[in-house]
């Protein structure tokens, strides 16, 4: 790469969009126009669309390694699509279906934890998921958010051994998925898994 582009490409990494990098790069807007073009070119930009129509480019040295983030995985399985900045991705491998169920989860993000209710509908490796679940002390949320998901979808069945290692014993107290929420309308789940859901019935309408 010519040193003036491996220098822009330095100075921009991130997400911005064009008006950000004819800010930082001091160019004018045709300029910024073909810097962008010359990276994408060379793989090093992803574009997205945000809801206000504006590009939002991704620019970073991982680019052109094509690695994949959970969010690529999401957005792959689930009729709601996430847009974010988040930019971590995996190189070398492919991120498990059950991978980026626990990530969504651990986001603590709303929309991430909605849309990877999808996910149930063709997660078949239980004992991993079992593991990668344990390891975070999710269990019971993965079990709480799988029978929500049949409220709404066809899904494959959860293994009778999941089912014995994750619903909690007479004395475990109540656990949050996200912090202060709590559902109105699924208590029988909330009771069953002694896990506060997120969400209410009217949550779910973007399945429909």
């Amino acid at each position: 790469m010519r040193k003036k582009l491996k220098n822009a490409l330095e100075t921009v990494k991130g997400a911005h969009t064009l008006e950000s990098v004819i800010t930082l790069l001091n160019l004018n807007r045709i300029k910024a126009i073909k810097l962008l073009s010359a990276l994408r070119k060379k793989g090093y930009v992803k574009t997205k669309r945000l809801s206000n129509n504006k590009r939002l480019y991704d620019i970073s040295f991982e680019n052109r390694l094509n690695g994949k983030s959970y969010i690529n995985v999401l957005n792959a399985h689930s009729p709601i699509k996430i847009t974010t900045s988040e930019v971590h991705r995996v190189y070398g491998k492919e991120i498990s279906l059950g991978e980026t169920l626990i990530l969504a989860i651990k986001s603590r993000s709303l929309r991430q934890i909605l849309a990877s209710l999808a996910l149930f509908k063709k997660i078949k490796d239980w004992p991993l998921l079992y593991r990668l679940a344990k390891a975070e002390g999710l269990e019971r949320q993965v079990g709480a958010l799988y029978d929500l998901s049949r409220k709404i979808m066809k899904t494959r069945k959860m293994t009778r051994r999941f089912q014995n290692l994750t619903l909690p014993k007479k004395n475990e107290r109540y656990l949050y998925i996200i912090g202060g929420l709590n559902s109105e309308d699924f208590k029988e789940i909330e009771k069953k898994w002694k896990v506060y859901l997120p969400f209410n019935r009217a949550d779910l309408e973007a399945y429909k």
